[in-house]
C-alpha cells in the first residue's frame, strides 16, 4: 500500500509541472496597408505555466506568409515571440492562419492575421 501512496504521490507530482502558453493577442489586423508596405508583425506570449516552454513549430496556411519563433525555451514567467511576416506584394484580402505547436498544456494554438493589402502602389 506504501508503495502505491508513494507512486500515485510522484505521479500528481510530475503532472503538476506543466508549461501554459497565453498569448497577448490570438488575431493581428493589419487594418487597409499598402501593396509592399511592411509585412512583419509580432504575436507575443508568456509562459504563465510552472515547466519550461518549447516551441516546436510555427506553420503558416500558405507560403504567403513566413514565420519565426523564439527557439529556446521559455522559463516560466518568461516571454516570447512569434514574428509573422505577409508577403505585401499580394493584393487583396489577408486571412492566414499561424499554428503554434509547443509542449503546453494546450498543444496547438491557432493564431490569425487579417486585413488588407490595397494596390496601385506599383512602381
Amino acid at each position: 500500500m506504501f508503495l502505491f501512496v508513494s507512486t500515485f504521490a510522484l505521479a500528481v507530482h510530475a503532472q503538476e509541472k506543466v508549461a501554459k502558453i497565453d498569448f497577448k493577442e490570438d488575431t493581428i489586423d493589419y487594418g487597409e496597408i499598402a501593396q509592399g508596405s511592411d509585412g512583419q508583425r509580432v504575436f507575443e506570449f508568456t509562459n504563465t505555466g510552472n515547466a519550461p516552454l518549447v516551441i516546436s513549430n510555427v506553420s503558416s496556411s500558405c507560403g504567403c506568409t513566413v514565420p519565426k519563433w523564439t527557439s529556446d525555451p521559455v522559463k516560466p514567467g518568461e516571454k516570447g515571440t512569434i514574428e509573422v511576416k505577409y508577403d505585401t506584394k499580394r493584393v487583396g484580402p489577408i486571412r492566414k492562419t499561424v499554428t503554434v505547436s509547443s509542449n503546453a498544456e494546450t498543444p496547438t494554438v491557432a493564431l490569425k492575421i487579417k486585413g488588407k493589402v490595397l494596390g496601385g502602389n506599383s512602381k
